[in-house]
């Protein structure tokens, strides 16, 4: 089941994020793991505005989350994780399937999203979920700033793209 986060939910949000990250050890990329998660103040911004939404199992613990937020006139990932534990039975796609519906109701145009061109389970999966690379044109201020941020925290030590998924 998918439900917006709760406050008391943000600190597990954080776990997640960790837990999801050291995936990226097997993959020589231990700044990724290593990469700070955030914080709860963060994510509270997400969730009082209404932008960041969980995944939960039977007992309504978070497994993954997803929060996003409006660029460009487009509703963009900030950040979308699943404990590896409960990896591949969908959650992420269902995650941005709930972001589509709500970035639709508010008529945003696309989704769009940052993230790793060669990670299994970033551009390619993305793609298998209807998005596309966007060239550099195409970029708006808000992503481009959104990029320059991230190679100024070193994420661009592997090479990352900025991808699009129309509504």
């Amino acid at each position: 089941m998918i439900r917006l986060a709760r406050p008391d939910d943000l600190p597990t949000l954080i776990d997640i994020e960790r837990e999801a990250g050291s995936l990226f050890r097997a993959l020589d990329m231990a700044a990724i793991a290593d990469d700070d998660p955030g914080s709860v103040a963060e994510l509270a911004v997400y969730q009082s505005d209404g932008r960041a939404w969980v995944s939960v199992d039977d007992a309504d613990r978070p497994v993954a989350y997803l929060v996003a937020e409006v660029l460009d006139g487009h509703a963009h990932v900030e950040q979308v994780s699943v404990r590896p534990s409960h990896a591949r039975r969908g959650l992420g796609s269902a995650l941005i399937e709930t972001l589509a519906e709500w970035a639709a109701a508010r008529e945003l145009r696309a989704l769009t999203l940052t993230t790793f061109a060669a990670v299994p389970w970033n551009a390619p999966y993305y793609k298998r979920l209807g998005f596309r690379v966007l060239a550099d044109v195409e970029i708006g201020d808000g992503l481009r700033a959104i990029r320059r941020a991230e190679a100024a925290r070193g994420l661009d030590a592997w090479p990352r793209v900025a991808m699009v998924r129309p509504l």
